[in-house]
């Protein structure tokens, strides 16, 4: 069964290869999208291919609903967008995949259901398709060479949602089991390169020692330290000092 976590519907429009839709849904589990309508697919349903294709997402296969043509796959639907690269002379509102998946949230969040079109591979939607979508999404592609790849459409279309969700960490620190060091720490370790550096006779000339002192404490704050390298530091110093009083 498909899962319960609300989500738009991924109507595949006379697919053309099994291949292909079994990558799509591959990028729909992806994603965690197991919505897949697919409206008269060329080589026939079920396909093989596309079970081989689709690897560990051949569920959304067995579930996929078969229909004949786009106005039963979206029949039940409030609002539909067709994704597309090229213009269409047609008069609605064009968005972004990150906007068009940010709308679908929102919609759906209301208790709305949203489908988004994907055309064959020979040549996307027909604008008879677009003229059913409420609004198109336009993939900013090289115009030079304006062709995706149905699963690479709806990959790129399901990461966007995705990140519709709030669910992408913009950047994060794999800690590896270690600990950041605290300010404590750090400042134990400032301390003890400052006292082996004037012994060293590092601080010259005397008038510039003070800025030298301030440059490497402001150098400390910024390396973001844990536990583990504060250690390692304390180390190779300890182990410079005694090479040199062993005579190195």
């Amino acid at each position: 069964m498909p899962t319960d976590i609300p989500q738009p519907v991924f109507v595949l429009v006379r697919p053309q290869m099994g291949e292909n839709i079994g990558a799509a849904a591959r990028a729909m589990w992806n994603f965690g999208l197991d919505r897949m309508r697919v409206v008269a697919p060329r080589d026939g349903w079920p396909n093989p291919r596309a079970v081989a294709m689709a690897s560990g997402a051949g569920r959304l296969l067995d579930e996929a609903r078969l229909v004949g043509d786009v106005a039963e796959a979206v029949g039940d639907c409030h609002y539909v967008m067709a994704t597309t690269a090229r213009a269409r002379g047609l008069t609605k509102p064009v968005l972004s995949p990150e906007r068009a998946m940010q709308v679908a949230a929102e919609r759906i969040a209301r208790g709305e259901k949203v489908a988004v079109l994907f055309g064959p591979e020979r040549a996307g939607l027909e604008n008879e398709d677009v003229a059913k979508a409420n609004a198109i999404i336009n993939v900013p592609v090289n115009p030079d060479f304006p062709s995706l790849n149905l699963a690479q459409c709806v990959l790129l279309t399901g990461y966007e949602w995705r990140r519709a969700q709030g669910n992408i960490v913009p950047e994060r620190v794999d800690m590896a089991r270690a600990d950041w060091a605290e300010q404590i720490e750090i400042e134990k370790l400032a301390d003890h390169y400052e006292e082996r550096l004037e012994e060293a006779g590092f601080f010259f000339p005397a008038h510039k020692a003070e800025g030298m002192r301030l440059n490497l404490r402001n150098m400390w704050s910024r390396m973001p330290l844990t536990r583990a390298d504060v250690q390692t530091l304390h180390g190779v110093l300890r182990q410079m000092v005694r090479w040199k009083q062993r005579g190195g």
